[in-house]
């Protein structure tokens, strides 16, 4: 048999990572950040246990990385579903209501995450999907007209972490439709704007299926080996 080549073997390693920010984030919604292990994560993704240490630095990285693949794919279905608007008060209700979404929806696996920023010794840890996510905040900032992204996307983001811990704090959490009418007045938002409580966008944030996030598909076929004809050339 032929051996695989680079591009293969890259879409291999590709695919393995995706099946692990998908595992992680499955296992810790479902049973919490300490009861889940990295060995339990990769046998859900059906992968080797040292393939979790190779990507990832440990448990919390990985948990951290696959919480803000969530965000960025919510936030970037939520932006992007139909009817599709360029209109900037639009889009940043539609930016508020998402992460809302996932702190209403998804609340062990939030808490965690935030549980983690908190963490000395983790922190914030930069990372492709967090810098995603970024990049669709500072645009949606953009569009809603700020005149200084650089100081307004920090806020919103601020701003946004403050009302999902606010929505989780165990024992007085705030309930989500005050954070966010608290939002839409900073904002300048009409109620109506992006998906008022008692109202669910298409595929919203609760649904159980997140293999859309995660491109995991099929592992690509390795060449055929050389015929006859092929090793003549």
């Amino acid at each position: 048999m032929s051996p695989r080549s680079a591009s293969v073997n890259e879409e291999l390693r590709r695919r393995s990572k995706e099946r692990l920010l998908q595992a992680a984030v499955e296992l810790v919604g479902e049973h919490g950040y300490d009861a889940t292990t990295l060995g339990d994560i990769a046998d859900r993704a059906g992968s080797a246990r040292g393939l979790v240490s190779y990507y990832f630095p440990g448990k919390r990285q990985l948990v951290q990385s696959a919480v803000h693949r969530l965000m960025h794919r919510t936030l970037e279905e939520a932006l992007e579903r139909e009817p599709r608007t360029a209109d900037g008060p639009e889009r940043m209700a539609r930016a508020i209501d998402a992460i809302l979404g996932l702190a209403r929806d998804r609340p062990v696996l939030m808490r965690q995450h935030m549980a983690g920023l908190l963490q000395a010794e983790v922190g914030f840890v930069p990372c492709p999907e967090q810098r995603r996510l970024a990049e669709l905040l500072r645009d949606t900032v953009a569009r809603h007209g700020s005149r200084d992204v650089d100081s307004d996307y920090p806020m919103l983001r601020a701003l946004l972490m403050g009302a999902v811990f606010a929505a989780l704090v165990p024992g007085v959490p705030m309930p989500v439709p005050v954070l966010r009418a608290e939002l839409f007045k900073r904002y300048r938002l009409d109620w109506d704007m992006g998906v008022p409580p008692d109202t669910e966008a298409p595929g919203g944030t609760c649904d159980a299926d997140l293999s859309r996030f995660f491109a995991t598909g099929a592992a690509p076929k390795c060449p055929p080996p050389a015929g006859p004809a092929d090793q003549s050339k």
